[in-house]
């Protein structure tokens, strides 16, 4: 059994085929630009070395297999991911998920946000019943008999939500179209803590979920995705950890961790967050999470073709213990192709 499991989130910054316009303020790759960012992408996948590995800003897979193509380590990989829709008023960003591990069959996307959720926007008539950008879903099997689920997010940025439709009389815009964004965040927050809360009910298994939050880890909007802690199902806490935080390993006379950089506050908005099974701290724990790792010198330099985040590494070292839990039998509700 491998004792040593590497997770990775990583925020590629706009991967699309040259020549898509994929935002109206962009100018579409060209050759040139499209095959330095997919060789930068896949020099970094291979530097990560991770077994599993969370996307964000993916506009094509086509794409995505163009970079695996280009690395060393990923090319007999697992790709998960999905296209935009191509009826849709403009493209969208979505995440994907490549891992070395065998997945589950049944690995799955959430667009609407569960149990009927709906949110009004102030100034906006239709209420929000869907992610800002869908949750990917897959089992992955990190050791014989022993599957986990992994979710990988891409919440609602902070970029203020502007409307052009006429229907703003708020004399604060700006103001108005900030808090839209945070509704939404705190929407997409909510609605994936639900996905969450189903899953456990479902089939109570060690669970990991990573992504660009768009947010720091004390911000409400994350701690609505980690939880309050709650004991369902045999004495397990349902809470997710940060898992710099509970990091076996924490060198604080070398803490440099920061993901982001805007109007130079340098932000930690990337996160991979566990269940309790992976707290060192915790009686259920069958691993700890050892050392968590930013790379983001690259964001020094801000060449074109790299992306503006940096990316998380989480090395876990697993116990040999057995899985204990009770589970039921539950599917994800929207298989992917």
């Amino acid at each position: 059994m491998q004792q040593e499991l590497r997770f990775a989130t990583f925020n590629v910054c706009n991967l699309a085929l040259p020549g898509v316009k994929y935002y109206d303020d962009q100018i579409p790759y060209s050759s040139e630009e499209y095959e330095e960012k997919i060789s930068w992408i896949a020099q970094q996948l291979d530097s990560l070395d991770a077994d599993v590995i969370g996307l964000q800003e993916i506009f094509s897979q086509a794409a995505l297999k163009d970079v695996l193509v280009k690395t060393q380590k990923y090319r007999d990989a697992q790709l998960i991911g999905f296209d935009p829709d191509p009826l849709a008023d403009h493209l969208t960003p979505s995440v994907a998920l490549i891992s070395r591990l065998p997945v589950a069959p049944g690995a799955a996307i959430s667009v609407e946000l569960p149990n009927n959720l709906s949110i009004t926007l102030p100034g906006v008539h239709h209420p929000v019943s869907r992610f800002t950008r869908p949750i990917l879903h897959a089992n992955i099997e990190i050791a014989p008999d022993l599957p986990i689920h992994v979710f990988v997010c891409h919440l609602k940025s902070k970029l203020p939500d502007y409307r052009s439709d006429g229907n703003d009389s708020h004399p604060d815009q700006a103001g108005i179209a900030m808090l839209r964004s945070l509704i939404r965040r705190g929407t997409d927050a909510l609605g994936l803590r639900t996905l969450l809360s189903n899953i456990n009910k479902e089939k109570r298994l060690p669970m990991i979920v990573m992504g660009d939050f768009n947010d720091v880890a004390s911000a409400i909007p994350t701690q609505m995705v980690m939880g309050l802690g709650k004991y369902p199902l045999n004495g397990i806490d349902d809470r997710l950890f940060e898992s710099y935080r509970i990091q076996s390993r924490r060198d604080a006379l070398r803490d440099v961790g920061y993901t982001h950089v805007h109007d130079g506050n340098y932000e930690t908005i990337d996160h991979i967050l566990v269940s309790e099974e992976f707290n060192p701290a915790s009686h259920a724990a069958i691993g700890e999470v050892t050392e968590v790792m930013y790379l983001n010198d690259h964001m020094t330099f801000k060449q074109a073709h790299a992306s503006d985040h940096g990316l998380v590494l989480v090395r876990i070292l697993l116990h040999g213990k057995s899985l204990t839990s009770t589970t039921s039998s539950g599917a994800p509700d929207e298989p992917l192709t």
